[in-house]
């Protein structure tokens, strides 16, 4: 059964579908997907191209536009667009605090979620993708984690890929966890550094926000307890375009004047709440570091974690004891994130079995892909705090045919900050109208 209805300059179909949790067991549990198709006003009944849009993540459902914003103007010129919620996410069957213990002991979740991987979401595309476009390939593009899937679904079934196009997720096709996070940390202090040359005051400001922290136990609204290190994993903003700018505000008032003494503003709080709460994609903590796991043999076990503790210039203690920057992380999920929020603690052990986890099957395969036949581009966005450039370059010599586009122009949120343009770049780059 779908449903149709209108925003400005669109038409909006629902869709629900059925797949099974484990494509290797057909006949076993399914689970419920949801995607909303969207065409241009008056172009409904068109028999246009489907493009199927991949979220980043883990565990983001899809975009919710309104009307044609961002790179919606541009693929509704020539496109019927498909924004799929990945299995677990958004109005797909959910996948959080408050369904979990439905699956039972924390075992039987963990593995539950070992079918949340980009594989599995992959079949799904491949599942309800007849029913769309009666068999016809689709172009798909990957935003970041979509872009991991688009590069998996590249290697399992090519065939279902009319192009493929992908944005700040080229991915390396054989780094290990710690590898990638080992990579991260020198762009993350680049960052950190050019927030601070940008806003030299925010030196002190964050000194003095950790060190109350570290002096004053702080809850923020909806009891997500606020550490030093907490605090720190605000610098996952400084990888998105204005992400550096939010962070800026967010620190300049952190601190109010009240009878007992100065103290943190409940503005401040409620918006440090808004940045690293869980609440909305508890997945993303939950198989963060399970989507670079490939070695069958070898377990994830806190890569982060591991590799954060060979860098002490991270260590916010070190930090307040010297009198350099406190230096702010990037994208890593650390043990102590299922003790200080609640949308995870209750899935702290599920996390650690997860983590200790083994059977992880590969994601990639180099041969195949360089042997690959479907037009593929990819904008490869310069010194990505998300996803290393060099990992990423390396992967596109591997994949026969891929054309790069290189930009500084752009920090890893290009595709939606850059309205048309980085999309209108690729689909040009796949059907060689640039030189």
């Amino acid at each position: 059964m779908t449903t149709s209805y209108r925003q400005p300059g669109v038409v909006l179909t629902d869709h629900h579908f059925t797949v099974p949790l484990d494509h290797d067991d057909p006949g076993g549990e399914r689970i419920g997907l949801y995607a909303r198709e969207v065409v241009a006003t008056g172009k409904d009944p068109e028999a246009l191209p489907w493009l199927l849009y991949l979220e980043g993540g883990p565990g983001f459902g899809a975009r919710r536009f309104t009307g044609r914003q961002a790179w919606l103007e541009r693929a509704l010129r020539d496109h019927r667009v498909l924004l799929l919620d990945q299995r677990g996410t958004g109005r797909s069957t959910p996948a959080n605090r408050q369904t979990l213990p439905l699956r039972g002991t924390p075992g039987r979740q963990a593995e539950y979620l070992s079918h949340f991987r980009a594989d599995s979401i992959v079949r799904d595309c491949e599942a309800i993708r007849p029913a769309l476009t009666g068999g016809a390939p689709w172009t798909v593009l990957g935003q970041s984690f979509g872009g991991f899937c688009t590069t998996h679904y590249l290697t399992a079934a090519p065939e279902g890929l009319r192009t493929a196009l992908i944005t700040g997720g080229l991915p390396s096709l054989t780094a290990t966890a710690d590898e990638v996070y080992a990579a991260a940390l020198p762009r993350v202090e680049r960052k950190n550094l050019a927030h601070y040359a940008r806003y030299p005051m925010d030196v002190e400001r964050a000194r003095r926000i950790a060190a109350h922290l570290a002096e004053h136990r702080t809850t923020l609204p909806g009891g997500h307890r606020l550490t030093p290190e907490a605090f720190q994993s605000l610098g996952i903003l400084l990888g998105t375009g204005d992400g550096s700018h939010q962070l800026h505000y967010l620190l300049e008032d952190a601190f109010v004047r009240t009878p007992a003494g100065h103290t943190l503003s409940d503005a401040f709080l409620e918006g440090v709440r808004e940045q690293l709460s869980f609440a909305g994609h508890p997945l993303y903590a939950l198989l963060h570091e399970a989507i670079y796991a490939q070695d069958p043999t070898a377990p994830t076990g806190w890569a982060a974690e591991r590799v954060r503790a060979a860098h002490p210039r991270f260590d916010a203690v070190g930090a307040l004891a010297g009198d350099g920057p406190l230096l702010f992380t990037g994208e890593s999920i650390h043990p102590w994130h299922f003790t200080t929020d609640p949308a995870l603690e209750p899935l702290r052990e599920t996390a650690e079995l997860l983590a200790a986890r083994t059977g992880w099957t590969p994601l990639y395969d180099p041969a195949r892909l360089a042997a690959n036949e479907v037009p593929v581009a990819a904008a490869v966005y310069h010194d990505d705090m998300y996803v290393d450039t060099a990992h990423s370059l390396e992967t596109a010599r591997t994949v026969r045919g891929l054309r790069t586009w290189v930009t500084d122009e752009f920090e890893h949120d290009g595709v939606r900050a850059g309205g048309p343009r980085v999309l209108d770049r690729l689909l040009a780059l796949v059907h060689d109208d640039v030189v």
